[in-house]
């Protein structure tokens, strides 16, 4: 009997949850409901999320950039410790050092960024798609404003705010540059240098065109001869002697690149290398070293500061650095170069509640300048991140101050040929080349593309680059 009704029961239940849950559905089906059940289910999770967040004991810590120093900070930080948010322009970290690759397709786009939301954080909303427009410190609140829709703003309160906004390129005041001049310090910017070339490469080929609007079209200015210019010019040799002969055989004779310097190429090595640099640059027949300054930049050309007029189809300009526009609204103190002054610790000098800290391009440490690289920003950002981490257990006076070991510069020149200048060893050539890559690709950021690119640098060695429009 008993187990007869228990089989009563399960019938009865079998029967009637179908119908329930159907009837529910059809109920969450009508437009009004739907709406209603959804917000209250929102305002349930985020009222969970956020007493967890108030009950955890954890400090909110805002980081400004996904860049060397942000993106250090980000991933060395103790999460158990805060609340890590971030807000960016860009949501990826981009490894700089390959970046001039990208422009005549040795690697891909994709081979040298990594998703920051791949790093994990607590909440799908602790990063932001936006950019910082200004800082009251007073209140520790940051305004921000999305990248998407820039008519939205809000804002961000925070507990620890680390600065590491970078810098942009210096235009030193220079007619024409900002209108007529391609940067190389983001993706984008070597995306527009790739279609670029590839688009003077294909007019050139036009009916009707004389010789001399072909060769205006297939000459390539760079200017500034650091690390960024010379490796740039580096790919371009790489790339017509490689693929342009093949792909554009006439028109291989036609290229030509200059590159400008008002000094010395890879002025921050040692004079020997300097010389095998430029050396290796005066005797190729298609490249050419003027040094020279630019006074101004036209729609089809480059002035130099004697007289001398060079009809290009392509300008890259690579010289100095700028504080960007929010560095420059924040009433801090700073150095004659506009960066955030510091003090050894990282903190910024004008807040006086030691709750904000600057790391990178945009800053720099009073009485203790480094040079504006990604080895300086990478170790700073790990440093801050222990010290943060530091911060519960002992005053600030107590953590030891950050201090900088060089550990050398590297760059390319072409024809698998560079220059290495570390405290250990100076050379140069084909052994330089390897060490160049082997470093290069050991701190790629995660094993993604740490495969990825010696699979482009594979394609490239069999197949040739990849000289797709789009």
């Amino acid at each position: 009997m008993a187990s007869q009704l228990r089989r009563h029961v399960i019938y009865i239940c079998q029967d009637f949850v179908p119908k329930f849950h159907l009837h529910i559905h059809r109920l969450e089906s009508t437009p009004k409901l739907s709406s209603i059940l959804t917000t209250k289910r929102h305002f349930a999770s985020t009222k969970s999320a956020t007493k967890d967040v108030a009950s955890s004991g954890r400090q909110k810590l805002v980081i400004l950039g996904t860049g060397w120093g942000s993106y250090s900070v980000l991933k060395t930080i103790n999460k158990s410790l805060f609340d890590v948010v971030v807000v960016s322009p860009r949501n990826h970290f981009l490894f700089t050092p390959l970046l001039a690759s990208t422009t005549v397709g040795t690697l891909e786009f994709r081979s040298i960024i990594e998703p920051v939301r791949n790093v994990g954080f607590r909440q799908s909303d602790h990063f932001h798609l936006s950019q910082a427009v200004s800082l009251d410190m007073d209140r520790k609140v940051l305004k921000c404003q999305s990248v998407i829709d820039e008519k939205m703003t809000y804002d961000i309160s925070y507990d620890k705010l680390v600065i590491g906004v970078g810098s942009m390129s210096n235009t030193f005041g220079v007619p024409g540059v900002g209108k007529h001049t391609f940067f190389l310090k983001e993706i984008s910017d070597a995306r527009s240098i790739r279609n670029r070339i590839l688009n003077n490469f294909e007019m050139a080929l036009h009916p009707g065109l004389s010789e001399e609007e072909k060769r205006r079209l297939l000459h390539i200015v760079i200017v500034g001869g650091g690390p960024t210019g010379v490796e740039f010019g580096a790919e371009l040799y790489d790339f017509v002697t490689q693929d342009v002969s093949r792909l554009y055989k006439k028109e291989q004779a036609l290229v030509q690149v200059s590159l400008i310097e008002g000094k010395k190429i890879l002025a921050s090595f040692t004079e020997r290398l300097q010389k095998y640099a430029e050396k290796k640059i005066r005797s190729r027949s298609q490249m050419k070293l003027i040094q020279a300054n630019v006074t101004e930049v036209q729609d089809d050309r480059v002035i130099l500061h004697d007289g001398t007029v060079l009809p290009c189809g392509l300008v890259v300009w690579s010289t100095g650095l700028a504080p960007r526009p929010f560095v420059k609204s924040l009433n801090v103190d700073k150095n004659k170069q506009g960066q955030i002054l510091t003090d050894k610790h990282l903190r910024v000098k004008s807040d006086k509640n030691s709750s904000v800290f600057a790391v990178g391009d945009c800053a720099d440490i009073e009485g203790y300048s480094l040079p504006c690289t990604a080895q300086v920003a990478e170790r700073e950002g790990r440093y801050l991140a222990k010290c943060l981490a530091s911060l519960g257990t002992k005053p600030i006076t107590e953590i030891e101050p950050f201090k900088h070991q060089n550990m050398g510069m590297l760059a390319y020149v072409g024809d698998y040929k560079g220059v290495t200048d570390t405290p250990a060893v100076k050379a140069q050539g084909f052994h330089s080349w390897i060490v160049w890559r082997s470093a290069y690709l050991t701190r790629l950021g995660s094993w993604r593309l740490r495969m990825q690119v010696p699979i482009d640098w594979t394609k490239t060695i069999l197949f040739g680059r990849d000289i797709s429009r789009f």
